[in-house]
């Protein structure tokens, strides 16, 4: 039996339970200090303050008296992708538009291309290395969309490739199919037909194979009517895949409310998320993933998340890696972003990128706290406390990631 005893933990700082934590018990983790955990077969059996358990036979990691955390949970990335788009940030600065940039064939449709042109093998050594990346920042767990073939078989590469990282990668990989991610140029002129192809062909296909446990929808002006993604995730659910829905990124065009009526896992960007839209998702018990980073990088307002968590919603936060809107996988900065663009606490962020992030995938009940029972995936931080974490800025603080009980990073 293989056993990690970790000991020596300054502050552990861990929300608590199996599902998404919302209003003020979001804010509401355990502290623990002085404090130990033990890990006995990748799965955590036992966690306390003062003198650990005697074990003998256990690999015993020293923390060195720092903080202590859950693996952080990234549970909204578009982590496939052929190329990238850098062409496009002079575009920006000289004030065109996110859509408007789509509208001359850029954005998601020039990495449709680059996508296509990839091979699976370069597709996957591409986000391995993210994925590396990610990992020596203390994220254990991925949400990774496909989205970027707009056709059948492109669309199964690129959740191929998930399926091969969740296979062969330390981390947890949850995969999300999203063929509804804009319309192809060939389709341009026939949206219908699209939606005939994702509905009749693309997801039977994604189904068949297991591909997949969640079906994801870009709900925007421009892109899919409510009416459209409605017609899409009950399809996907008809399959046996859970609904998520990008909603209300930049324009409120019923995204948000749509959630609770389809019985989405979770709503996603929420920029300009209304009010009406707050209580669909509470009411739903939908988790709310806020993606702060992408705000950040095109220079827009930010999703009320102060306004969410007071009104009942379970917020999780997440990058939103993908090479257009946000380049970044660093979920430390959103963590930043949290605390001083959403106003959330410390506690209210941590929670966000461990079990509400969790919930937001279906793993609540496996990751996302430091509990008995729960999975041995931790991070040691160069750090005292938590606040010191979301206080700090531009470095990376993981010192030690800890997955399944094994020391995969160390600093």
């Amino acid at each position: 039996m293989e056993k990690l005893l970790i000991h020596n933990i300054g502050m552990l700082a861990t929300p608590t339970g199996s599902t998404a934590r919302r209003g003020a018990r979001q804010g509401e983790i355990q502290i623990l200090r002085g404090a130990w955990v033990l890990v006995e077969n990748g799965m955590i059996a036992n966690v306390g303050t003062g003198k650990p358990v005697p074990c003998d036979d256990a690999t015993v990691l020293d923390a060195g008296g720092k903080l202590v955390t859950p693996g952080l949970v990234d549970a909204h990335t578009h982590l496939i992708f052929g190329g990238w788009r850098q062409n496009e940030l002079g575009l920006k600065l000289h004030g065109v538009t996110y859509l408007e940039i789509l509208a001359r064939g850029g954005g998601i449709l020039s990495t449709v291309t680059a996508t296509r042109q990839a091979t699976e093998e370069q597709l996957y050594d591409k986000a391995a290395a993210a994925l590396n990346e990610m990992l020596a920042m203390g994220v254990t767990t991925v949400e990774a969309k496909s989205g970027y073939g707009l056709e059948l078989e492109n669309e199964l590469k690129q959740l191929r490739v998930i399926r091969s990282l969740a296979e062969n990668h330390p981390m947890d990989v949850a995969a999300t199919f999203m063929g509804a991610h804009a319309v192809p140029v060939e389709y341009k002129d026939d949206r219908e037909g699209y939606i005939r192809l994702l509905c009749e062909e693309m997801i039977p296909a994604v189904a068949k194979e297991k591909l997949a446990r969640f079906c994801d929808v870009f709900c925007e002006k421009g892109v899919f009517t409510a009416e459209e993604s409605r017609t899409i995730l009950e399809c996907g659910k008809r399959y046996g895949l859970i609904p998520k829905i990008h909603a209300d990124e930049i324009e409120p065009i019923g995204g948000s409310e749509l959630t609770a009526e389809v019985g989405a896992i979770s709503a996603e960007h929420l920029i300009v998320c209304q009010p009406s839209g707050i209580t669909a998702m509470a009411k739903a018990g939908t988790v709310a993933c806020c993606l702060p980073a992408t705000s950040f990088y095109l220079g827009s307002t930010y999703a009320p998340a102060r306004d969410m968590v007071n009104a009942g919603v379970p917020v999780a936060m997440a990058s939103d890696f993908n090479p257009g809107s946000c380049p970044s996988l660093n979920l430390q900065f959103v963590m930043n972003l949290g605390c001083l663009r959403y106003k959330l606490t410390p506690e209210e962020v941590l929670t966000a990128v461990t079990l509400n992030a969790a919930a937001a995938i279906h793993m609540a009940g496996r990751i996302g706290s430091v509990e008995a029972g729960k999975q041995g995936d931790l991070v040691i931080w160069d750090a005292p406390d938590l606040d010191y974490v979301c206080y700090r800025m531009g470095s990376n603080l993981a010192s030690t990631v800890i997955k399944k009980g094994e020391v995969v990073v160390t600093r």
